[in-house]
């Protein structure tokens, strides 16, 4: 899937804005006005991401991404929110959310473990640059703990996270984390995690419906099978997703998991095109090098590390296969560095 509802990013800008920080600048540069968006269009999800990569990059306050999930919608799922409202039990809604969390505002992929005691509902952020991954967990975090709360409400039910795993290092204002999830907060983890006992995993819907309950699973499905024909010109997904990254690039299995897919059927649907994984990274880290050597007076040590290489060797061996020159006489043939 390379698109999906533009309501997250509407939602999310919204409530940087009644935070006190400024998007608009970045939205503005991409020719996006927040106030003429269409809330029924839908955004290319690797563009989406570079908003809010630039954004990170201008934020004031460090957790304004925990703070934001709490202006995500749950009613804008549509058809997905009927289906968890009308789940047997939270581990039924919990599942279904596992099933159709292509329909959702993530870039984060869950998963669900049952323990002998204790659960644990897992966000596993897909390869991001570190000037945004603190935002997006937090934001995707904390909009999954809204909407858990959103949905507790509307059906008088009840649970608390007992505790929760952060998948960066601890930052200076711990004591915001635990306020906002009422539990201890642990930081330096693989993954985003909420742990919660078993138990109150078992309690039962009032508003539990199998027949209703199939209708919007139907509308669900058809969602999916809709948004699955938009991957045409994966390729070219599949190289600006591969722009956003410098030292350290993802690789296919992570490129392909980004984008809904196994890396197999990635590297058919590639194929099919003509294209090949390999010949996109290359492409992406060209393109970078040729840039980095035109307005740059990097060293060539420097440049092959903030391609990922790790020898220099490697760069310049790859460069004159791109090329048929090397690094530094693609730059002297091109003068100054411009500034």
């Amino acid at each position: 899937m390379t698109s999906r509802s533009i309501l997250g990013l509407m939602y999310t800008m919204q409530g940087l804005q009644k935070l006190g920080e400024d998007p608009v600048p970045v939205l503005a540069r991409h020719g996006i006005d927040l106030e003429a968006l269409d809330p029924n269009a839908r955004i290319d999800r690797t563009q989406e991401l570079r908003l809010y990569t630039e954004v990170a990059e201008h934020l004031r306050d460090p957790a304004a991404g925990l703070h934001v999930g709490r202006f995500m919608g749950f009613a804008g799922y549509g058809p997905l929110t009927m289906l968890l409202m009308t789940c047997n039990d939270t581990l039924h809604a919990i599942e279904e959310g596992i099933r159709y969390q292509a329909l959702t505002y993530l870039y984060c992929t869950l998963s669900y473990q049952r323990g002998e005691q204790d659960s644990t509902l897992s966000l596993a952020p897909p390869p991001l640059d570190p000037r945004v991954l603190r935002f997006r967990v937090d934001t995707e975090m904390s909009g999954t703990f809204k909407l858990i709360n959103d949905l507790q409400a509307t059906l008088g039910t009840g649970i608390r996270p007992d505790r929760v795993d952060i998948p960066y290092a601890r930052p200076d204002d711990v004591g915001v984390y635990e306020a906002h999830y009422g539990c201890t907060v642990r930081f330096g983890r693989d993954q985003a995690r909420f742990w919660v006992r078993n138990e109150l995993l078992d309690i039962r819907f009032p508003t539990a419906d199998p027949v209703a309950h199939a209708v919007y699973r139907r509308q669900c499905d058809q969602q999916l099978q809709s948004y699955q024909s938009e991957l045409e010109g994966l390729g070219q997904q599949v190289g600006r997703y591969l722009e956003l990254f410098n030292e350290r690039f993802p690789d296919a299995a992570e490129v392909a998991r980004f984008f809904g897919l196994s890396e197999r059927a990635m590297r058919r649907r590639l194929g099919e095109e003509g294209e090949s994984f390999r010949d996109l990274l290359g492409g992406v880290r060209y393109a970078k090098a040729r840039d980095l050597l035109r307005t740059t007076d990097l060293n060539v040590e420097t440049i092959a590390e903030r391609l990922g290489y790790s020898e220099p060797a490697a760069f310049i061996h790859a460069f004159q296969r791109w090329s048929a020159t090397t690094p530094m006489a693609y730059r002297n043939s091109r003068g100054t560095p411009e500034r």
